[in-house]
């Protein structure tokens, strides 16, 4: 029961004793209303006092799960992955709430490092499938799931599985895209590996090192990915309006 709910009735209570006074019905008001309202009223004031102290064990819980992410980022830093993993697991099998889900990835991605691959793909295969966890840390379950066993994977089954993030303006647009390129390799599909590793290359949203690594994927398979240099009016430099080099232009007759 709320405060405000409780305090309404706490205000009822009040006029009814007020208008039982002026009636001097004092006595019946008491015994048709007290015993029920104040059990009402003692009920709601230990439901409200139970909020109250539920609200302030999960400040405190919230509270030492920041630190002991801290604590496990600052030993990823310094590669002590058991000590990480230590302040990790308690968080991670607190629950399906954005710190218990980070804290699983984190763990799978300790048990990928320490060459405990099953291990690893059952933490994202968990996270990925808990319809409770926060949708973009499902997604990068998903993505991060198919990375660690690529190798293992068909090819057909990673383009399955990946294509829906594999397109520009989706958030995963750059790992997702950079796996199903692989993939289509693979399938000697190479007329769709190169213009995907393009578009990957030319989207700005994407990170520079994986960009990078897409712009030469796409130049090995004989696809131009890289952006065009252009003039103040949106025009190649070095083309003339029609895509003719400019060079040429100006050497063709002028009658032509």
């Amino acid at each position: 029961m709320s405060a405000k709910r409780l305090a309404a009735q706490q205000d009822v209570f009040l006029r009814e004793v007020d208008d039982a006074l002026r009636h001097d019905q004092v006595e019946g008001f008491f015994k048709r209303f007290g015993v029920p309202l104040l059990a009402a009223i003692l009920v709601g004031l230990a439901a409200f006092g139970g909020y109250l102290f539920w609200q302030h064990q999960r400040e405190k819980a919230r509270e030492a799960n920041s630190e002991a992410f801290i604590q496990a980022i600052d030993s990823l830093k310094t590669q002590n992955l058991d000590g990480a993993k230590d302040k990790l697991k308690p968080i991670a099998d607190s629950g399906s709430d954005g710190s218990a889900t980070s804290a699983k990835i984190l763990l799978a991605g300790i048990a990928l490092e320490q060459n405990r691959k099953a291990d690893a793909l059952k933490l994202f295969d968990t996270v990925a499938n808990d319809a409770k966890a926060p949708q973009p840390l499902r997604d990068l379950a998903v993505i991060r799931g198919v990375g660690a066993n690529f190798d293992a994977m068909k090819p057909e089954d990673v383009v399955a599985k990946l294509k829906p993030y594999a397109a520009p303006g989706n958030p995963w647009f750059g790992a997702a895209g950079e796996l199903v390129g692989m993939a289509y390799i693979k399938m000697n599909k190479t007329d769709q590996a190169g213009p995907l590793f393009a578009a990957i290359a030319k989207d700005d949203q994407v990170e520079d090192g994986l960009r990078s690594r897409a712009r030469q994927l796409a130049a090995v398979l004989g696809v131009d990915a890289v952006d065009d240099v252009v003039d103040e009016r949106g025009e190649p430099l070095g083309k003339t309006k029609n895509g003719q080099p400019a060079a040429d232009a100006a050497a063709a007759p002028a009658g032509e």
